[in-house]
């Protein structure tokens, strides 16, 4: 069915708010799957909050104009899907990798971080990337390590005394 210019106008400026505020995008050629597999990595996307939408490439080139992915621009070439992170960078690499594991007709064209465009081997290090909790939980316990510590080594000559009274009250128990 062919889209006339407003639907077009629309899905362009629906994609283009969604590339504004996205961290990273990962667009992968889905030819081969079944609208069953589709319909389960649009809801494993949903869950993820990540942003999946399959847009004509004539389409997606404009919605990306004046976004950091412009740079996917010259990519976008065949039948592809288009996977936005909306709350973290990694969360749509970590959808469409866990997906592809499992369907190997789901193929990686493109990833793109923060303006960037990357090699399509880099999803695995992007979908390692730490969540937002998970960051703040690595920073917290960095933080509270110098604090540990310093606390311990107040605490230690305290310890060590009560540990000797007892080592010789033992000693002249045992005598």
């Amino acid at each position: 069915m062919a889209l006339n210019i407003e639907q077009k106008k629309a899905i362009v400026s629906e994609v283009s708010e969604i590339a504004g505020r996205a961290h990273s995008v990962i667009a992968a050629e889905y030819n081969g799957l079944s609208v069953d597999q589709l319909t389960e990595l649009r809801s494993n996307a949903r869950e993820a909050g990540v942003y999946v939408r399959v847009v004509k490439n004539s389409l997606a080139r404009r919605a990306v104009e004046g976004t950091d992915f412009a740079c996917i621009s010259d990519a976008l070439t065949g039948p592809l899907l288009l996977a936005f992170s909306q709350e973290d960078p990694g969360s749509a690499a970590r959808v469409v990798s866990a997906f592809a594991k499992d369907n190997d007709k789901l193929v990686v064209k493109i990833v793109s971080i923060g303006g960037q465009l990357l090699a399509p081997g880099d999803i695995q290090r992007l979908a390692k990337m730490p969540t937002k909790d998970e960051a703040i939980s690595m920073l917290m316990s960095v933080m509270l390590a110098p604090v540990t510590k310093f606390v311990r080594t107040l605490a230690e000559p305290h310890a060590k005394l009560v540990r000797t009274v007892a080592a010789v009250r033992d000693q002249k128990q045992s005598a």
